[in-house]
């Protein structure tokens, strides 16, 4: 048993949101930290088996685009048909080029390393989401017992 522990919530079931928790959360646990991380409404999408994930470039002014884009590329822009996928395959073979592991290849060493991963259950229910859409190896639970564990924990962080 670990001295140390960390909880993450991850709220977030995008592409670029998809790595804050699952380098976190593998790093916390290689360096011996015990550690859980609570998937609620959209962060429920890194616990699908089918990790169809999209970075969006609207509403996202701190993301650096090609070619200077963000200096003279509105906003706006960025809401034209094809901008996200676009923009979701530049970063992936950005990430790819820079040898940074998958979201798929994290999730997964986060599982090895014993990290807990819990599916909020109520949002699950109001989804109408089964839990066949889901890994293997998840709980389902709701928000007390995130509290449970995050009560007692070192560090605690909304991702």
């Amino acid at each position: 048993m670990t001295d140390k522990k960390l909880a993450l919530i991850a709220t977030k079931g995008t592409l670029d949101w998809a790595y804050p928790p699952f380098i976190l959360a593998s790093t916390a646990a290689a360096i011996g930290y015990e550690v859980q991380i609570f998937f609620t409404f959209y962060g429920l999408q890194l616990l699908k088996k089918d990790l169809n994930l999209k970075v969006s470039p609207l509403g996202n002014p701190g993301m650096p685009m090609p070619m200077g884009m963000d200096k003279w590329f509105p906003t706006i822009g960025t809401a034209i048909p094809g901008m996200e996928a676009m923009m979701s395959g530049m970063m992936k073979s950005k990430m790819k080029s820079k040898g940074v592991a998958s979201v798929a290849e994290l999730r997964d060493l986060c599982l090895d390393a014993d990290v807990k991963m819990i599916a909020c259950q109520m949002t699950v229910d109001l989804f109408d989401m089964q839990p066949s859409e889901f890994i293997d190896g998840i709980d389902y639970a709701g928000a007390a017992t995130f509290f449970e564990f995050a009560g007692d924990s070192d560090v605690n962080l909304f991702i």
